[in-house]
């Protein structure tokens, strides 16, 4: 695993973490700035300068902005970062952006489990989709003559693990762009634009904020042209961030470093728990040294995610599992300090064993957190 606290040059993940994003300090000046509130601004004269009408720009938004940008792509001035109302807001600004009737998309087939419903309405603007699944760099046999490749990596919710460098080089090669959905690694366990795709997407709804309690999205991108296409689409579908939202999380990215290590050590020593349990199959975690993904994931991820997938024998199984659990929720989205878990079948969009749990590994204190994934094992046994 490579130490992205310790590249040359660059301060740790934790310094950028707590500073991304802060403003020039001004003498009795709050440091983080609070929400801008507003609609519209003063704007005589002929229309210049940044800020004139709240859904084309806001200046909570320009912190944020910024914050991300230094995260995703430290040290870089040619990074532009855009953020929106939600994760899937973000993703269908790509999407929609740069595609056009006659086009075609490669869509992983084992993605997050809205993707069905977008390929629905791309196909019905004329797209052609094809889809493949993230293990073994499949995508490479769907790509010849595609306008866009979409990688989602680590998979949501089955924790493949794709070879980015070597997709993105194959896309490039034969004119095709790539967005990589990085939510569930963020910024500090991979960087999709080091690794040279286009654009690097995600949910700030998960583990970039972490609590909860916002939903956000944001698109980081190289290319000027192809982000002042992203930039329209957010103009023309107003699919903006509140100014509040965007402050909460600028505010939590602060404490990012601090609960993704804890979250994925916890996860790692939670996946070697379950690990010994006979009742549980088809456990994955890209940080475990067996994992399938972990030779890969080892070569392009500097974290391994907070999220841990397993399989109990029946639906049954699993959903006296949940129940039985104190220290895990179940509720579904994951990334937050709290733990939770959920049988993702009941969703009704992944291909999944009935008793297949998404388990978002929180900031508990790891021993408290596995001695009730145990206990409740051992009390739901057939």
């Amino acid at each position: 695993m490579s130490d992205a606290t310790k590249d040359e040059g660059r301060p740790g993940d934790g310094t950028r973490a707590v500073r991304a994003g802060l403003p020039e300090p001004v003498k009795h000046e709050p440091t983080l700035p609070g929400p801008v509130f507003a609609a519209h601004f003063h704007l005589p004269g002929e229309v210049t300068g940044p800020y004139a009408y709240g859904r084309d720009d806001n200046p909570t938004w320009t912190l944020l902005e910024r914050a991300i940008g230094e995260l995703e792509a430290p040290g870089r001035e040619d990074v532009e970062t855009l953020v929106f109302a939600s994760g899937m807001a973000a993703i269908s600004a790509v999407l929609f952006s740069q595609l056009r009737a006659g086009d075609a998309v490669v869509l992983p087939s084992d993605g997050y489990q809205v993707l069905p419903l977008v390929r629905a309405q791309l196909e019905a603007y004329g797209i052609e989709v094809r889809t493949a699944p993230t293990g073994g760099d499949a995508q490479l046999e769907a790509l010849d003559g595609a306008r866009l490749l979409w990688i989602e990596s680590p998979s949501n919710p089955g924790l493949d693990v794709c070879d980015i460098r070597r997709l993105v080089a194959a896309a490039h090669a034969g004119g095709t762009l790539v967005a990589v959905d990085n939510t569930l690694a963020t910024p500090l366990g991979q960087r999709p634009l080091e690794l040279g795709a286009d654009f690097s997407v995600a949910s700030g709804t998960k583990q970039l904020t972490g609590h909860g309690d916002v939903l956000l999205g944001y698109v980081a991108g190289r290319d000027a042209e192809a982000m002042a296409a992203v930039r329209r689409w957010r103009k023309i579908a107003g699919a903006i961030a509140g100014p509040m939202e965007a402050w909460l999380a600028h505010r939590s990215i602060a404490t990012l470093q601090l609960r993704v290590d804890r979250q994925n050590a916890t996860a790692l020593r939670v996946a070697e728990a379950l690990r010994q349990r006979p009742e549980v199959s088809g456990l994955r975690y890209p940080g475990l040294p067996d994992d399938p993904s972990h030779k890969t994931a080892s070569q392009q991820m500097s974290r391994y995610g907070c999220v841990v997938s397993f399989t109990l024998p029946t639906r049954e199984r699993a959903e006296r599992f949940l129940e039985a659990l104190r220290l895990v929720e179940d509720a579904t989205s994951f990334g937050g300090v709290r733990s939770t878990a959920e049988r993702r079948r009941r969703w009704g969009g992944d291909a999944v064993p009935e008793g297949f749990i998404r388990m978002s590994v929180g900031a508990e204190d790891p021993g408290d957190l596995i001695a009730d994934l145990m206990r409740a094992l051992d009390e739901t046994a057939d």
